[in-house]
């Protein structure tokens, strides 16, 4: 018997996705097969998945909490965002169309059978589906279509708990306002709240747990005090990537306008001898820098005349100069070529445009996109690199003669002929203990070995523990619900 909870959130980003991971791995613990799922996301930091396709980074994280590799199930429905009004929306792993925020609209109820497909497909054999929700069920004029929130909820009629964040204030507000706004037979679906992101002495909030319950009639599950840990998990948003500093080997990172797959940041972020430094658009790039990475965007040459406009270029350029170190990966690398064409107008109108020039490199934009988990070796020491692509384009050029990967028996990526400034199209990289910590100290800086992935999964495990002690977790699996088709 497969039973299933689904966890909404009273805004954005109130931690949802944390508290499901929490939860899975909370769950697994106790022995269930649990398994995490999302019928739609937004997010342009995505994951590989085993069976080839891709899904939203924290379903990936999500699935680790499970101990169970990501699938396409998932996280049926993936927005990836490439404009200020559109975005690709991805289908069960693969691309579906490009479609503008007011057709993606009119597209929602029609793909309701696709989700419930992965959602049912998912289900099958397992003890507890943990869904979490998108956004907000109180933006109820997007009620009309929903796939992500009390929509799904109703199709499949599974209980849901609604999470509000205490640390943005006006969480009182936040849930009894949901409930104000919400017709008759979605308010019954949801049948309990958590409190998240509470910093202080819980007790003093008492009077507010009883004021919501009395208000709507909901259960309380409990408070959830801030998770000091939380920046060790890869993060999803673009908005939660925060700057690390205090160690000796200084890394800056400009952030584009539509970075996309920026987990390649998190190991370095982890590690006590690195500090990064996240550069928001309006600020220069810092002249003491090591190393700078220009990391993967969803639009590259949109972003790459972003990056011109910020001045990055010219930073670029000095810091060059200075004998600092490059590193591009997949539209990052794309950027720091001498050229990208783009004959098929697949970004916008069809152009060539200048590249950075800081490769002898061209990168030739095509409609088929790479999506594969792959492995490769780091030339200069064999270390070996496992992770992932997930690009359009065909880059080539004489720097690739001085490429400092292998794949498969074969040279990938490039380099400048003094080695100095690099580029590929494999995320994942800094994932690899021995690789990470052999390629810093190429900074003359000492660097601790540090095993990220373990990191990882003991944060995954102190946030079960986390949980378990200041929420009703033996109520929240109750109030699971029996599923069938």
């Amino acid at each position: 018997m497969t039973r299933a909870i689904m966890i909404q959130g009273a805004g954005s980003n109130v931690g949802k996705s944390m508290l499901v991971a929490g939860l899975a791995r909370t769950l697994t613990r106790r022995g269930l097969s649990v398994a995490p799922f999302k019928p739609q996301n937004m997010s342009n930091n995505a994951a590989v998945t085993s069976d080839g396709g891709e899904i939203g980074r924290a379903q990936a994280l999500q699935a680790m909490a499970c101990g169970l590799e990501p699938l396409i199930d998932m996280n049926p429905v993936l927005l990836k965002p490439e404009t200020d009004t559109g975005a690709q929306v991805i289908v069960q792993g693969k691309r579906f169309a490009t479609l503008k925020a007011r057709d993606y609209g009119k597209q929602k109820a029609a793909l309701m059978p696709r989700v419930l497909e992965s959602f049912y497909r998912l289900a099958n054999g397992r003890d507890l589906i943990i869904i979490e929700g998108a956004g907000s069920p109180a933006e109820v004029n997007l009620r009309a279509g929903d796939i992500a929130n009390m929509g799904f909820a109703m199709a499949t009629n599974v209980p849901v708990v609604l999470v509000g964040d205490i640390d943005r204030g006006g969480v009182i507000a936040q849930l009894v306002g949901t409930h104000a706004v919400l017709s008759e037979e979605d308010r019954a679906l949801i049948r309990g709240f958590v409190i998240n992101k509470f910093r202080g002495d819980p007790t003093l909030f008492a009077d507010g747990m009883d004021i919501i319950a009395a208000r709507t009639g909901w259960s309380p599950f409990g408070i959830v005090p801030w998770f000091a840990d939380a920046w060790r998990l890869p993060a999803e948003d673009v908005m939660d990537i925060a700057s690390r500093t205090g160690g000796a080997i200084k890394i800056a990172v400009p952030r584009l306008n539509r970075i996309a797959n920026f987990d390649d940041l998190d190991p370095l972020s982890a590690m006590p001898d690195v500090s990064v430094d996240i550069i928001p658009p309006g600020r220069p790039l810092p002249g003491d820098a090591d190393l700078v990475i220009i990391p993967g965007s969803k639009s590259t040459i949109a972003d790459l005349a972003d990056f011109r406009v910020q001045g990055w270029d010219v930073d670029l350029q000095a810091h060059r100069r200075r004998g600092g170190q490059i590193l591009g990966v997949c539209g990052g690398y794309q950027m720091l070529g001498r050229t990208i064409a783009d004959p098929e107008g697949i970004e916008g109108p069809p152009s060539v445009v200048d590249g950075l020039g800081m490769l002898d490199i061209q990168t030739v934009m095509k409609p088929e996109k790479r999506l594969a988990r792959t492995a490769a070796i780091y030339r200069p020491s064999g270390d070996t690199v496992a992770g992932y692509e997930i690009h359009i384009g065909d880059t080539d050029g004489p720097d690739c003669k001085h490429a400092w990967l292998e794949m498969n028996g074969h040279a990938v990526g490039a380099a400048s002929p003094d080695g100095k400034v690099l580029g590929c199209y494999l995320h994942g990289l800094f994932s690899a203990d021995g690789f990470r910590n052999t390629f810093l100290q190429r900074f003359d800086q000492p660097a601790t070995d540090y095993a990220y992935q373990d990191g990882v999964d003991r944060t995954l495990d102190d946030l079960a523990t986390h949980l378990e002690t200041n929420l009703d977790v033996t109520a929240l699996l109750d109030l699971a619900t029996k599923i069938s088709p």
